[in-house]
């Protein structure tokens, strides 16, 4: 996900914040101090009421992690790759590159998630009733409770890509044995979910709930989005499958050497060859990669006098592996935000393949009517790859 700083790591993944997930911070600390606990344990001062507003909050995302965290360790468990898990406004995601390749797989790394968000509240509830009622911890334990509760109960509704909407996929995916079908059942009753939210939250905002109202709406907005996303997502897939990074990359491969200068990059790959973006190879290793965006770090009259190796994005790359089927390639650019990858084998640059070429591939098929032919016409991709 773009837009997002890491903050460390947990059993060797990587947990980044989005910038999102600030604005969350603000709003939920502010609500529990200025509304919530005043009125759920009346009598203390306002100082009070923020700790625990805030320590509140942490240990709300805190939560969270606990759940994308159930998700990618069962994953890894299963021979997963798990890229990062990111925090964002509505809670979590966890970066898979590879996705589970059985409906039980997929049902397992779904169903852990909720399972581990109802166990946290079965735990803040048991640590309430410990607790002296009507006091700020007894408070902070009762609200954990409640919201991890609500986490679990609504991740369990079958609204794809919620983790209920996954379970369901899973489920249908092992009964019929086609996840296309599964997923478009999945998405359709994902979108349906949303609408309803939509509709609830606009009913609220004319009752007059204009902050609940909208923040539901907002919700099933952005679920409404996902599921169609994914739904499409899956046509892409389906159109790709069997093709392999190799086949669509730029063979062979081009590059630039570190020592080149900006100016000459401009001109002579960019203006002359129509080149947006290119690897940067130093002693036939891979260093960074130089494209347009990095070109205008500086300003035109600097560009004769820099090298690309004062500007470029440096290595460690996303790169792709020549026999990877493409889907992995769409997707690897989709998490990191790119627009091309570095084909690479055994540290070897092979070729570059960008989102122009899988657009391209993509708009031939349709002109050529191959939109509607099924995977029995492609090579199904090995499971796991």
């Amino acid at each position: 996900m773009q837009s997002s700083f890491s903050i460390g790591r947990v059993a060797g993944i990587r947990i980044g914040i989005h910038d999102s997930w600030l604005f969350a911070f603000l709003l939920i600390a502010w609500s529990l101090a200025a509304s919530f606990y005043p009125n759920t344990v009346p009598g203390q001062g306002i100082a009070t009421y923020w700790v625990i507003g805030v320590i509140s909050t942490l240990l709300l995302f805190a939560s969270v992690l606990a759940h994308e965290l159930a998700h990618s360790l069962v994953a890894r468990r299963l021979g997963l790759s798990v890229d990062s898990i990111t925090l964002f406004i509505f809670g979590g995601v966890s970066n898979l590159t590879t996705e589970p390749s059985t409906a039980r797989n997929e049902f397992l790394v779904s169903v852990v998630g909720p399972v581990s968000s109802l166990v946290l509240a079965a735990v803040f509830w048991l640590l309430g009733q410990a607790i002296p009622a009507r006091t700020p911890a007894g408070a902070v334990a009762g609200y954990l409770a409640f919201v991890n509760l609500l986490l679990g109960g609504f991740n369990l509704v079958p609204g794809f890509p919620l983790d209920g909407g996954r379970v369901l996929r899973s489920l249908i995916w092992g009964a019929t044995g086609s996840l296309r079908r599964a997923t478009l059942v999945a998405s359709y009753i994902g979108q349906a979910f949303g609408w309803l939210l939509i509709i609830w939250g606009l009913t609220r905002v004319l009752d007059g709930d204009l902050l609940g109202g909208l923040w539901t709406a907002f919700i099933g907005w952005f679920l409404n989005g996902a599921a169609e996303s994914t739904r499409q997502e899956q046509t892409v897939q389906q159109s790709v499958r069997g093709i392999t990074a190799a086949k669509l990359m730029e063979d062979p491969a081009v590059a630039i050497r570190p020592t080149m200068s900006i100016e000459d990059f401009v001109f002579e790959q960019v203006l002359r060859h129509g080149r947006r973006a290119l690897p940067v190879v130093d002693n036939g290793r891979l260093v960074g990669i130089m494209s347009l965006i990095d070109a205008r770090k500086l300003p035109r009259e600097a560009w004769s006098t820099t090298p690309v190796s004062e500007v470029m994005t440096p290595a460690p790359l996303a790169t792709v592996a020549p026999m990877e089927h493409l889907g992995v390639a769409i997707g690897r650019m989709a998490q990191r935000g790119v627009h091309q990858l570095p084909v690479v084998e055994d540290e070897r640059l092979l070729g570059l393949l960008t989102r122009a070429d899988v657009l391209r591939y993509l708009q031939l098929r349709h002109e050529l009517g191959m939109d509607d032919e099924t995977a029995a016409t492609a090579p199904r991709p090995a499971a796991g790859a």
